[in-house]
């Protein structure tokens, strides 16, 4: 069991939950806020509806631990909320309700959609609930509902149009001006790398081999970096400059001895994890090598991994302008991100993790003062960006199938 302590309606609560409780049931069984309805309970019918930190989630899908330090609203706290109650008359008015059973998550969803967006086509209110289901209605008096509490409202400020999250969407908290102006989409950097100069080409990873060893998983990769020797070596034996370099990754301070402690986030969809823990680094400068060996455990999902890191220099060019890297990792991950762990997606994350790697390195090698990663490692989106590749590769291979 775990204890968590957030606030939930306005109301502090702190309770021991197993980790693998879903939030919609720790609410339901142990807060008896039985509004919120579980239906599909794969985040896919929308009954769960509810607001965490200010945006919308699906309750059913989310563990309860996760929650720990949130502000939980379900559909019992917007009784004197002013936009709920017109919602409620318009759904009341235009017959947008039958058996009930999706009204909570629809009321919760069409609020946020309209605090979000401005005065939307009916196409456009259909597309934006297309993730909450109803089986009775058939959504036409839905449609009309929040059309007509749509064209009483403003349009309101736009949230801040680059972000990396792709969760549930933004929430009211996030709409205010943006003060920086988005980056063009030409120029947007992969999650959690660095912003890479704009003389410097893409580095390529090479994936050499990946098996498994005794039940972990081991990986060799490759990469060049434009820079000499000596300058890479720096990087690599200053552990704390290094770390800014792994998206997620964040050093409780400078390595005592050998010893060295830190936490990576990663974020998957509505699933996120803290592996905390320690490690035992060893450096030779004279060959050019360290070594790193620990152990991290996510306490709020349950999940553990241990590992090594091997990694090497050498000179490469005529006049050793350029330096080669190569990763040796082998690692062992129990737990419910297992899943993630093994096989081709593995495969895939490895090779776009190095990627991030290799340029944030090249980054930070260019220009010393660049920020370092910010936020979690974003998992989902790597996939996403993982599967929009492969699709690419599908379609080109079939263009040219065709072709021939």
């Amino acid at each position: 069991m775990t204890r968590i302590a957030c606030t939930v309606n306005g109301k502090s609560v702190e309770a021991e939950v197993a980790p693998r409780t879903h939030l919609a049931d720790f609410l339901r069984e142990s807060l008896l806020l039985t509004g919120t309805h579980i239906g599909c309970e794969h985040g896919i019918c929308g009954a769960c509806t509810v607001e965490i930190n200010g945006e919308i989630a699906r309750s059913c899908i989310t563990y309860a631990v996760t929650c720990d330090g949130a502000e939980v609203r379900t559909i019992e706290s917007f009784d004197d909320d002013a936009l709920m109650q017109e919602l409620r008359t318009a759904f009341t008015e235009h017959h947008a309700l039958q058996c009930g059973y999706c009204t909570p998550g629809m009321l919760i969803a069409a609020r946020d959609l309209i605090r979000r967006k401005g005065r939307l086509a009916r196409p456009q209110i259909r597309s934006e609930m297309s993730g909450n289901l109803c089986r009775c209605t058939g959504y036409l008096g839905i449609i009309n509902a929040i059309e007509a509490v749509m064209a009483k409202h403003p349009a309101p400020t736009p949230p801040p149009a680059a972000s990396n999250w792709l969760g549930p969407p933004p929430g009211p908290t996030l709409g205010k001006p943006a003060t920086v102006a988005a980056t063009p989409p030409a120029r947007r950097t992969a999650v959690g790398a660095l912003a890479r100069p704009a003389s410097a080409a893409p580095i390529e990873v090479k994936l050499a081999s990946f098996e498994d060893r005794d039940g972990r998983v081991g990986l060799e990769q490759a990469f060049v970096l434009p820079h000499p020797l000596a300058a890479v070596w720096a990087l690599v034996s200053d552990l704390e400059r290094l770390a800014r370099c792994v998206p997620g990754l964040s050093l409780d301070g400078a390595p005592d001895g050998e010893r060295v402690a830190g936490s990576l986030d990663v974020r998957l969809g509505p699933i996120t994890a803290r592996f905390t823990g320690h490690g035992r680094v060893r450096t030779n400068a004279s060959a050019r090598r360290l070594e790193v060996e620990g152990q991290g455990r996510d306490r709020k999902g349950g999940s553990s991994v241990t590992g090594r890191l091997g990694l090497a220099l050498e000179a490469s060019g005529e006049a050793g302008e350029a330096t080669v890297v190569r990763l040796d990792l082998s690692y062992a991950l129990t737990g419910p991100l297992a899943q993630f762990g093994r096989g081709g997606i593995a495969r895939d994350l490895a090779r776009r993790l190095g990627e991030m790697f290799a340029q944030n390195s090249n980054a930070l090698l260019h220009d010393p003062s660049a920020a370092p990663a910010a936020g979690p490692l974003s998992g989902l989106a790597l996939l996403l960006e993982i599967a929009r590749a492969r699709l690419a590769a599908w379609l080109g291979r079939w263009r040219g199938d065709r072709a021939a």
